[in-house]
């Protein structure tokens, strides 16, 4: 279902059925996938536990800023055993410049605790255990699921994955567990993995939160948030 010209995004939405949505969510992906073949998570790491700090350390910063903490994080701490024994103080400096660093560390203490207590110093492999550990919503246990034991059990809604479903009219809920529930109905199960990195790769290289570049969008056509009635330039 093609946006028509200056009609109204409610409007559109409105008259759009259950099966034209997923008609148009597939035809978005396939665009998508083609823009973006090698999308995938941008965070460095080598075990489940890596995977984890990472991902917490990544919530208000970016990638980049993680992955070069991370470089020597992850040679000094190499067991929940490691973080738990960090003199207080040290690991907040350790993850200064993620932001946000006492909470973090915290989180991360708190989720080593409970690792070693709870799941004999490993990484658990099931949703159930991941939401156990502090700091560990539905979020990161997907990304550590999906991304260090092959495992999908949902699609990670970061701020990127939330903001895209909302404008792409795929969700219209606040709620991060609403948008994953409904970006889960409405693409099958194969795709939600690497829905998750499709959407995070399109809200970085174009459709940011700001100064979304409507223009150079390979789905604008598709999307009901579009400000150009055209295709992307050639």
């Amino acid at each position: 279902m093609v946006k028509p010209k200056d009609e109204p995004r409610a409007a559109w939405l409105d008259r759009e059925t259950p099966a034209e949505k997923r008609k148009r969510a597939a035809a978005i992906y396939r665009r998508l996938d083609k823009a973006y073949p090698e999308a995938t998570v941008a965070l460095r790491f080598s075990n489940p536990l890596e995977m984890v700090v990472a991902t917490v350390l990544s919530a208000q910063s970016t990638d980049a800023t993680v992955n070069k903490v991370t470089e020597s994080l992850f040679r000094k701490y190499r067991t929940p055993v490691d973080y738990l024994a960090s003199p207080p103080g040290e690991l907040e400096r350790d993850i200064h410049s993620t932001g946000f660093f006492n909470q973090k560390a915290k989180a991360i203490r708190g989720l080593a605790r409970v690792i070693v207590e709870e799941f004999d110093g490993e990484v658990p492999d099931t949703m159930e255990g991941l939401l156990r550990l502090p700091g560990v919503a539905r979020k990161t246990a997907n990304i550590v699921l999906g991304n260090s034991f092959g495992k999908v059990e949902g699609i990670a809604v970061d701020t990127h994955v939330h903001r895209l479903a909302r404008r792409l009219g795929f969700s219209d809920s606040d709620d991060p567990n609403r948008v994953e529930r409904d970006l889960m109905a409405l693409f099958p199960r194969k795709n939600w993995f690497h829905l998750t990195y499709l959407l995070i790769e399109h809200g970085r290289a174009v459709c940011d939160a700001k100064r979304p570049r409507c223009e150079d969008c390979v789905v604008n056509q598709l999307c009901p948030a579009s400000r150009v009635p055209t295709g992307p330039k050639r």
